[in-house]
This record gives C-alpha cells, sequence and structure tokens, in this order.
C-alpha cells in the first residue's frame, strides 16, 4: 500500500488538496478558522473551528462538489513570503495562525502564504501550480480533534481525505479501503465473539472465551518454540518502585506514559511498560559464567502504558498488553550468531501466518544514552547481521529512529491489502548493562560486561491478533482458530446422541470443539457456521449415526466428504500438527 508522505509528486497534490478542502470549507462555512492541515501516510486532513456548526459524514459530499467547482475553475497557486509582522497582520483575527506566526523565529524560517483564487493560507508549501490539477480526490472521513492534541483544549474538527494523480489510482485506492472495512479487526472481533472493551477500562480489552482460546494457542506455540531454542521463561511483578525505572532510565523518557501511584507507605510506585529492568534482576540474581551465555529470558507479563484517549484503536493501541518479550544477554563474540537466530525464529513465526517481513535497521535517536563509541559499533554489527541475511538491498534504513539505550531492527510486515505493520523488534543494548552493573566471569576469571539484546517476535500479542485477524480476514487456521469444529445434527432430537458422541471424542483429541443443536433449520446452522468461518463443519444424520462416518465440509468450499470418525480425527489432528494456513 502506497504511503503518500514518501511518495514527493503524491505528498505535494495532498497537501495542496488540503488547502483545496479548506477553500471549500471556507465557501460553505464563512466563519471557519483553520489550524493545521498536514500530509499523512494515508492522505490529508485539516483540523478546522467551525463553532456552533458540525461537520457530519453526510456532509462531505457537498464540501466534495464545491471543491471540484473551485478546481474545476482552475486559478493558479501563488506562493508569497512575507515578514512576520506583515503575517500577523494579515492573519490578526485568526487566532489559530497568531498561534503558529508567534512561534516562528524569521531568522530561520522563511515565512510564506499561498494564495489561491480569494482564499489564502499560511503555509510553507510546496505546492502544485494550478488548483486544476487536483481532479481525483475523495473525503474520507470527519472526526473530533483537540487543538495541538491537547484534552484541555477546544475540540477541533478534523476532515480526511486523499488525492491521486489518476482515477484508476484513486478507484483502486477506494476499494482496498471498502475491503479494509470488511476485514476491520474491531467489526470481525465483535461478529467472531473474539473480543470486547468496556468504557470503564478504556483501552483494556476483554478477551471472551473464544478469544482466549486463540490467544492461548498463540502463546502456547511461542512457549513451544522457545523452548527448544534454550529461552527460559520468568514473571515478575506488576508494579515495581520507580527507583527501579529511574536506574534503567525510563523514568527520564517514559514517565508521562507510564502510571504512577503510591502504595500504602507513600513508595512512588509504576506499573511496568516493558519488561527489561525485570529480566535484569533476575540476572542479576547469582554470579554467571561465560559458560552459561547465551541467557534467553522470555515472558509474556502484561505490560500498561497510559496512552491518550484519542488514539486507542481497538486492539492496534491499548493501554494493557501482553508482549512477547525475551531479553538475551550474550558475550561480544555471540553477536552475529545471536542476531541471525533471531531472524530465523522471526522467518519462521511469520511464515506460519503467510507474512513476509522488512527489517528496518534504526539508528541512533537525538536523545541517546551512552558512548557514542558503542553506538557506532552495535550500528555495525547489526548492518553485518542484515547485510548477511538479507542482502544489501533487503532491508530499510531508518536513521535516528532507534531506542534510547541502542539501534535495533524492526520487523515491519506486509498484510493481505499491501499495509506495512510494525511487530516484532530486535535491539541491541551496551547501556542497560553498564547501568546496572551486569557482569559475567570469563575463562580467565575476569568480570566482563555482558551484552543485552530485547527482542519480540509478536511484539504485543493484542496488536498481533488485530493485524492477523484483518489479514486473514478472520479465516484463521485451524491451529489457531478459536473453534475447529462445528457439530451439526441434522434431526437434533434423532441424530443428537451420535452428535454428542462425536463431540465427546474430538474433546478426548483436544480438538476445539462445538455442537450446535439449537432448535434452527438446518440450513441455517450450516449458514451460521460459515458465517463464524468455522475451518471444519460436520453434519450428522441417519447414515453417518448408522455407520459411524463423519460428513464434512470445509469452511469456504461446497464439496462435503464422509470419512469414518477416526479417519477424520487423524485428519485434523495432522492438520493442526502441521498449523497448515489454508484447510
Amino acid at each position: 500500500m502506497i504511503n503518500i508522505k514518501e511518495n514527493e509528486k503524491l505528498s505535494i497534490m495532498n497537501h495542496s488538496c488540503a488547502h483545496l478542502l479548506a477553500q471549500a470549507v471556507k465557501h460553505l462555512y464563512p466563519n471557519a478558522l483553520f489550524w493545521v492541515g498536514p500530509v499523512i501516510e494515508g492522505g490529508f486532513y485539516y483540523d478546522i473551528d467551525l463553532g456552533e456548526d458540525v461537520i457530519k459524514e453526510e456532509d462531505l459530499e457537498k464540501i466534495e462538489k464545491e471543491m471540484k467547482k473551485i478546481s474545476k475553475d482552475g486559478k493558479r497557486i501563488v506562493r508569497e513570503e512575507i515578514s512576520k509582522s506583515d503575517a500577523l497582520e494579515r492573519f490578526k483575527n485568526d487566532p489559530y495562525k497568531l498561534d503558529l506566526i508567534s512561534r516562528m523565529d524569521e531568522s530561520e524560517v522563511v515565512i510564506s502564504c499561498y494564495t489561491q483564487g480569494d482564499f489564502t493560507d499560511l503555509c510553507r508549501g510546496p505546492h502544485v501550480e494550478s488548483v486544476k490539477e487536483l481532479k481525483y480526490f475523495k473525503l474520507l472521513k470527519a472526526s473530533g480533534a483537540y487543538w495541538k492534541g491537547d484534552s484541555n483544549n477546544k475540540m477541533l474538527q478534523r476532515i480526511y481525505g486523499i488525492c491521486f494523480d489518476t482515477e484508476e489510482e484513486l478507484s483502486s485506492y477506494l476499494q482496498m479501503l471498502e475491503e479494509a472495512k470488511k476485514r476491520d479487526h474491531r467489526k470481525l472481533g465483535k461478529e467472531l465473539d473474539l473480543f470486547m472493551f468496556d468504557e470503564t477500562a478504556p483501552g483494556m480489552p476483554y478477551w471472551l472465551p473464544k478469544g482466549l482460546k486463540m490467544y492461548n494457542a498463540l502463546v502456547d506455540f511461542w512457549r513451544e518454540e522457545h523452548e527448544k531454542r534454550g529461552y527460559q521463561e520468568f514473571a515478575a511483578p506488576m508494579l515495581n518502585n520507580s527507583a527501579l525505572w529511574k536506574r534503567s532510565g525510563h523514568w527520564d523518557h517514559y514517565k508521562e506514559d507510564m502510571f504512577v501511584l503510591e502504595d500504602a507507605d507513600g513508595e512512588e510506585q509504576a506499573l511496568k511498560p516493558m519488561s527489561c529492568p525485570n529480566s535484569i534482576l533476575i540476572y542479576k540474581n547469582k554470579i554467571r559464567s561465560y559458560r552459561d551465555l547465551p541467557l534467553r529470558f522470555n515472558d509474556v507479563d502484561a505490560i500498561h502504558r497510559n496512552e491518550g484517549a484519542a488514539s486507542l484503536h481497538g486492539l492496534l493501541r491499548v493501554r494493557v498488553f501482553h508482549q512477547d518479550d525475551s531479553h538475551n544477554f550474550i558475550r561480544q563474540d555471540q553477536i552475529f550468531d545471536e542476531i541471525t537466530s533471531i531472524l530465523e525464529i522471526a522467518n519462521y513465526f511469520y511464515d506460519i501466518f503467510g507474512l513476509k517481513f522488512t527489517p528496518y535497521l534504526s539508528t541512533r535517536p537525538d536523545d541517546y544514552m551512552g558512548d557514542l563509541e558503542k553506538w557506532n559499533e552495535a550500528e555495525a554489527k547489526l548492518t553485518e547481521v542484515l547485510n548477511n541475511a538479507f542482502g544489501k538491498d533487503g532491508w530499510v534504513l531508518n536513521p535516528g529512529d532507534g531506542a534510547f539505550y541502542g539501534p535495533k531492527i524492526d520487523l515491519k510486515m506486509e498484510d493481505a491489502l499491501g499495509r506495512e505493520w510494525q511487530t516484532g523488534t530486535i535491539q541491541l543494548d551496551y547501556q542497560l548493562p553498564e547501568r546496572f552493573d551486569l557482569t559475567y566471569v570469563d575463562n580467565e576469571g575476569n568480570k566482563v560486561r555482558p551484552v543485552m539484546v530485547h527482542r519480540t517476535i509478536y511484539g504485543s500479542l493484542e496488536r498481533f491478533i488485530g493485524v492477523l485477524t484483518e489479514h486473514l480476514g478472520g479465516v484463521f487456521p485451524t491451529w489457531l482458530a478459536p473453534v475447529q469444529v462445528n457439530v451439526i445434527p441434522v434431526n437434533i432430537e434423532v441424530h443428537d446422541e451420535y452428535s454428542r458422541y462425536v463431540v465427546e471424542e474430538l474433546r478426548k483429541n483436544k480438538i476445539r470443539v462445538e455442537l450446535d443443536n439449537r432448535n434452527e433449520k438446518l440450513g441455517y446452522r450450516m449458514r451460521e457456521s460459515q458465517t463464524m468461518k468455522v475451518p471444519y463443519t460436520l453434519v450428522l444424520g441417519d447414515k453417518e449415526r448408522d455407520e459411524k462416518t463423519v460428513t464434512y465440509r470445509i469452511h469456504g468450499h461446497q464439496d462435503t466428504v464422509t470419512v469414518s470418525l477416526d479417519e477424520f480425527i487423524e485428519l485434523l489432528k495432522k492438520v493442526i500438527e502441521d498449523k497448515e494456513l489454508v484447510k
């Protein structure tokens, strides 16, 4: 899926289209005032103060109509550089523009405005030459947005839109949006009875019984595969004294995103926003030898982050989530092999779901902590690993986006609609071992500082399930599906006993099964089994009862197959064991 911000031509068109939107709104709502209208990955938006007026979804059509009228008029877009005093005078009746202008330093920035016909807006640009170039656009939605993103400020109205160079590009994008709506994990989560939210705990999902089965299946798979590879799982307190977070450096960098409280004794505590310091305390619990390394401590504890209400979005952005964390303590000479092995795990896990990912190397940020030389060394090591595993053209450099304690490899996967999602991450850390004075005894009896690797594969399990739901459209592979088999007796009274026997045999073999013996027509129950995207639906009548067989249909297929119950159980066990994606 295209990223408008990364395409120079489309970025300019979309920014120009934001001004076209503002001009149309000004024609229709003469008292409108405008805050900012930036380009975003999915197009553009403009934040608008309409006073008492409220723009609803149904109003977008008339705004689009006015935008097309302005575009056909074909006015040139003219840039003008002005002084700060001129800008303050020109926009003296607009408090939002005055706020922007007052914070501008003429010695550092050129103040400019753009005029198209009867509309002038403060802007750095650049823009297209004429509004007639803006033909293929669509307003997508209207919502509320606090001025400057601060809930203490006035609520403005935000209108989103997108603009393309051709009608075909716009049509293709809108079709993708329609498909994305069908796959929206919030919609499917409700339909498939996986999870829910309640206003008493914003951003904190309730896992319903079916959703929890899927969640547990993911964790069980993760546990099994990591135990094979020498990882050791632990669990740690949810609440730690602020002294721990201050020592780790998280307090200075993340305090505003943490849930902070006082205990009964007045001690400052915080719910953990990540597990790194907890892993470190376990490492420090005893003396470590070079023979012990690598030590891989992993956990799926709950993580809490105090996200703003406006940023919450289903399972994709929550306040409490479970991260498949691991913190691996290694020797300097083990870096290459350790990072390589983590990438191999990621390849294996993502391939199970038919997902492809691209590694992004995120380098030193402005607020980095520690020694510059060690940063350079860490970045060089990760570059070497990526070149070896993917080739020089198989990964992307992302300058300045590393963690404050070290560079990282972010694993961004592409879903069925071409959208890119951040999931796993691998971070090489020289700083926290220094801050916590971590050591191991080398082969000569000397105390040596280990290197620490922070890594996740799923990332947030909540987010991963949300992304996976949309990627698969809710059609989960049999091994992961909350209900793997739905048993439907043809005649509830006549075939119920045999149906219950089949259910019991399936459960003995650890197959997740439900019996639908509701007093509904057979066709209705069969259709609902398909709607609920159950991988295997069994329909049991006289023949099946008398011959001790089952007749099954795979989700998405019309054909039915009749086999003995034992054959079906063995077939299903193999499908589950092999983790086949489409069955």
